[in-house]
């Protein structure tokens, strides 16, 4: 009764939600809290078996753009992943005015864009009770955090633009989404933007240890929310028209597909439950060149700061500041705090919203640039480190570590600069990289 959901607005800031008070009514326990007009986010998608028209799908398509912006907004913030405890204010004028009163609680209207994450375990009680649980298509029960919000984005784009699930229901449908078993979107949906089809393909194959292709949880969200706010908004600029040529070849890829892993899939099963029978041997090798292979790839994909001498790193790490670079960022952090990170993904978040719906790329100017082109003040628009000083305190590649004292003016959207002393502490990860393993800020 006391976990809070979250009600996050599109402008960046968010509030906490809590229960007002219980009541029953015709034998059901009622909880009660501060109103919140929208729709349900789970309910928007499936309407499309229903509704199979462009207006459905663009209404969920936006929804599901709303949540997954609220998501990185939330950053670290646990909140509830399955779309039946979200609901998506996709529309002004839902909330009766400026204010709206619901019995004794008086609430000011949320702007278009607005997301509500229920309580989770409240909300898993009620969808348990519609019989909703079992068979989820959208969450897989082994990811947890960002994995798990990139996961359940991944499938419901895949229900939304190929109008099908990506899983068969039925007793197999937790063992599907380990093994990743599901038709590529580029061939259940001929000629789906190439780009979203690859993020859509990593979101689905988070579960799959063997067959991950080396994006994060964040990376998907990130990439995500960036190809759907990139003015392809409705559904026809998602799809390119196909020649003949290509759509036989997709619809001759598909049946081949569908026949292969139909096979593969029952000798994977057979092998589960008779595995005292296969060789340990050679379960083990198997196994281990697989978890090989997945580790080095994902390893050379991913951003490091391998070849970066340690005052490079940190000056890189700074410069992420005003390109927005938070990927680049956690590349540099090992064992530090990521406040500076969150920061920067949620400022992300905001900028590319606004660009979506203002067409304006010069939302948010660099620091640097702006000092460069005269820096005249004020300046609401400016972000990033300016006036960075780096000074060598002690440490040598003897004993793999470094300290370096930072002095630098952080210009924030809409704020003074903040004058920051940090106190970097890097030493070497077990690659030989240099990383950032504690900050020490003072700021004034």
């Amino acid at each position: 009764m006391i976990e809070p959901g979250f009600i996050v607005h599109p402008g960046g800031s968010h509030e906490v939600w809590k229960s007002k008070n219980v009541s029953e009514i015709n034998g059901f326990m009622n909880v009660w809290g501060s109103p919140f007009y929208g729709d349900r986010l789970d309910l928007l998608i499936n309407d499309i078996d229903t509704d199979a028209s462009e207006g459905a799908q663009e209404k969920a398509l936006q929804a599901v753009t709303h949540w997954i912006r609220a998501k990185m907004l939330l950053g670290d913030t646990d909140s509830a992943v399955n779309p039946g405890a979200a609901f998506i204010l996709c529309e002004d004028g839902k909330e009766p005015g400026n204010f709206a009163r619901s019995g004794s609680l008086e609430v000011a209207a949320h702007p278009a864009g607005s997301v509500f994450f229920a309580p989770e375990n409240l909300s898993n009680r009620c969808l348990f009770l519609e019989g909703l649980l079992e068979q989820n298509q959208f969450n897989c029960p082994d990811l947890k955090g960002a994995e798990a919000a990139a996961f359940c984005a991944g499938a419901m784009l895949y229900k939304i633009l190929v109008k099908k699930n990506p899983y068969a229901s039925g007793l197999s449908l937790s063992q599907d989404m380990r093994e990743g078993i599901f038709v590529p979107p580029h061939i259940a949906a001929p000629g789906l933007d190439k780009e979203l089809c690859e993020l859509i393909i990593s979101a689905l194959l988070l579960p799959d240890l063997k067959r991950r292709t080396g994006k994060t949880g964040t990376d998907i969200i990130s990439e995500l929310l960036n190809v759907l706010t990139s003015g392809k908004t409705d559904i026809p600029s998602l799809f390119r028209k196909l020649t003949a040529e290509e759509t036989a070849q997709l619809e001759s890829e598909k049946k081949a597909y569908i026949t292969k892993y139909d096979k593969l899939v029952k000798v994977k099963r057979f092998a589960a439950r008779n595995r005292t029978a296969i060789i340990v041997s050679a379960v083990i090798f198997i196994f281990l060149l697989f978890t090989v292979i997945s580790t080095i790839r994902n390893l050379n994909e991913r951003p490091t700061t391998a070849g970066m001498e340690s005052d490079t790193v940190v000056l890189a790490y700074y410069d992420a500041f005003s390109t927005l670079d938070h990927i680049f960022m956690e590349a540099c952090i090992m064992g530090a705090t990521k406040v500076d990170i969150n920061a920067v993904a949620s400022l992300f978040a905001i900028v590319k919203t606004r660009q979506a719906y203002e067409l304006n790329a010069d939302i948010l100017i660099p620091a640097q640039r702006w000092k460069a082109e005269g820096g005249e003040l004020p300046a609401p628009n400016v972000f990033g480190v300016t006036d960075l000083s780096i000074e060598f305190i002690k440490g040598s590649e003897a004993e793999e570590m470094y300290v370096y004292n930072v002095n630098y003016l952080l210009w924030a959207p809409g704020e003074n600069a903040i004058y920051r002393y940090d106190l970097l502490t890097l030493r070497r990860d077990k690659r030989g990289n240099w990383r950032i393993t504690e900050i020490q800020r003072t700021e004034r």
